[in-house]
């Protein structure tokens, strides 16, 4: 009988390398940034603030307004960046659910309103010890102060609340600056509002008698000279610019220090940051008076530009598209809450020229084809989805989604038709600002940029010490 022949088994050939896992582009990107060292970080960082510096001068075609100056909506796209950027220390980075974040946006306002109007029984700017001429520069710390002073004694006595109790209370003191500042007639003017509130008098000149933040600095779009071409929305936007990376510089410092990692924990289980000896308590107030001052910044931006302010702009509304804001873009990521806040300050203004239908008739024939094919993708995916490959399944999610949003995008535009006029889109604004969070709510929880955790102390060094590439060298037993 013969034996039975015994293959003997492989050597090995080595470790095995750890399996690639799919990045996407945003992956991809954030990969390559967190390799660069500091100095080239702001290599790349520099030459793109320029150019969007740039962009009021130099609009491209498809990013133009053309319903509004687009150095105007773009000094909002800054305030509100400057708001998500502290609404995201409060919400992204300490994990409390703040809903009245427009109060301090408000106090900051009437900060330098009160000290600054001529309507005002505290004005400083006549024969008090604000000069005109300097009075919002120097108001503005003083608005800073204030807010977050009002924070912490918000937050003193509300902190110690969670979830849903602090965000009713947070609701309530927003409600309570407005009506406040509502009915507070001798002080506040009421309903009748603030009017010439001071701006920087920067610039002064023969041609800008009042300076470059003047309303009445138009720009000349014909000139060679970037700073004459620069109207004062154009000058607002680049103030704003500024206030954005100071507050970016020092909200990123914090966020790498040991008060960020604190509330990373108080964020992710406040009872588990407790037990390991975390003050909660304290640093939970760092991030509501952070916050509140950041808020401030904007809310003097806000009177500074429009020189002009009353209880009407500080509604629970615009407190819901702050927070829209940071949700879209992304709750933690700084960077992500920047685009948010691009999306809801320079979307609403540049869909006011956008039209989906030029007649009624000719809109309830489109929303019938768009609802036909939105029933023929449901059912499509409803009894062949288990045959479906990846992208595939991803096509169809898109499809339905695209045709879903148009739907009722298209039954606003026919319900409220005007005559005379199609519905613009810029007029839908809380329509398709709740279908976005419905769909990302749905599809993409994190936002659209997520914020990824990472090794907060020797971050960069371990970084760069995992990436090194490995000698050819062979090591241990195999040498």
């Amino acid at each position: 009988m013969s034996e039975a022949t015994v293959t003997p088994p492989a050597a090995p050939s080595g470790p095995k390398e750890p399996e690639q896992r799919p990045h996407g582009l945003g992956d991809a990107l954030r990969t390559w940034w967190d390799g660069l060292s500091r100095p080239a970080q702001w290599g790349v960082g520099v030459p793109i603030l320029v150019l969007l510096a740039l962009l009021p001068i130099f609009p491209p075609p498809l990013l133009d307004t053309p319903s509004y100056n687009l150095g105007l909506v773009m000094a909002q796209v800054a305030m509100y960046a400057l708001l998500a950027i502290g609404l995201n220390v409060v919400v992204g980075q300490a994990g409390l659910l703040d809903l009245g974040y427009v109060g301090f946006y408000a106090v900051g306002a009437y900060t330098v309103g009160l000290l600054t109007s001529p309507n005002s029984p505290w004005n400083q700017t006549d024969g008090g010890w604000l000069d005109s001429g300097w009075a919002w520069l120097a108001c503005l710390p003083i608005a800073v102060a204030v807010t977050a002073m009002s924070g912490l004694i918000l937050g003193s006595p509300t902190l110690r609340l969670r979830g849903d109790y602090l965000a009713i209370v947070t609701l309530g003191f927003g409600e309570i600056v407005r009506l406040l500042a509502d009915n507070l007639t001798e002080i506040t003017n009421g309903s009748l509002g603030l009017s010439g509130v001071a701006y920087p008098h920067i610039g002064e000149s023969a041609s800008k008698p009042d300076g470059v933040f003047s309303g009445g600095n138009s720009g000349n779009p014909d000139s060679a000279n970037i700073f004459d071409r620069a109207s004062y929305g154009t000058y607002w936007y680049w103030l704003g610019i500024v206030l954005v990376v100071i507050v970016l510089l020092i909200v990123g410092n914090l966020e790498r220090s040991r008060v960020g990692r604190a509330w990373v924990a108080i964020r992710e289980d406040e009872d588990a940051a407790e037990i390991m000896g975390v003050p909660t308590f304290k640093f939970k107030l760092w991030a509501f008076t952070i916050g509140a001052a950041v808020g401030g910044v904007s809310g003097a931006i806000y009177a500074g530009q429009v020189q002009f302010i009353n209880p009407t702009g500080f509604n629970i509304i615009n407190s819901m598209l702050f927070l829209c804001a940071v949700v879209i873009g992304g709750q933690g990521n700084k960077l992500g809450v920047i685009v948010g806040a691009f999306a809801v300050a320079y979307l609403p203004a540049r869909l006011q020229s956008v039209r989906l239908v030029s007649s009624e008739s000719a809109g309830y024939v489109l929303l019938a084809i768009d609802v036909a094919v939105f029933v023929a993708l449901v059912v499509g995916w409803r009894y062949r989805s288990s045959s479906f490959g990846p992208w595939l399944r991803r096509g169809f999610v898109t499809a339905m989604t695209i045709t879903g949003v148009l739907a009722l995008l298209l039954l606003g535009s026919v319900l409220l038709f005007r005559v005379g006029g199609a519905q613009s889109l810029g007029d839908l604004k809380y329509l398709y600002f709740g279908i976005a969070l419905v769909v990302m709510m749905i599809l993409r929880p994190q936002g659209l940029f997520p914020v990824r955790q990472k090794l907060l102390t020797y971050g960069r060094q371990v970084y760069q010490a995992v990436r090194k590439p490995v000698a050819d060298n062979p090591i241990g037993v195999r040498r």
